[in-house]
């Protein structure tokens, strides 16, 4: 079994471009991190804890689902196409 060498608090690149390309979004929507958060039914300041590094927040399979019924796309548009290397350390157990 390949598992990543990732510790459960830490901000990954890849949740890094998730967050990046909802905030995209968010914006093109002309929605505010306020509004976003109260949307998905969160505490108001998640979406801007989630942008801002200082935070650790970062989303899940099913706020990404919820993205796209908001933002009226693929669940794909916050994933990247390709692999970002830096994330490929596995280790085998």
């Amino acid at each position: 079994i390949f598992t990543p060498k990732i510790t459960p608090m830490e901000i990954t690149s890849i949740e890094r471009y998730t967050i990046e390309k909802v905030k995209e979004k968010r914006i093109a929507a002309g929605l505010s991190p306020r509004e976003l958060s109260l949307l998905l039914g969160l505490d108001a300041s998640y979406i801007a804890h989630a942008e801002n590094p200082k935070y650790k927040n970062k989303y899940n399979l099913n706020h990404l689902n919820a993205f796209a019924v908001i933002f009226q796309c693929p669940v794909k548009d916050f994933i990247p196409r390709l692999p970002i290397p830096e994330e490929t350390k596995y280790t085998l157990k």
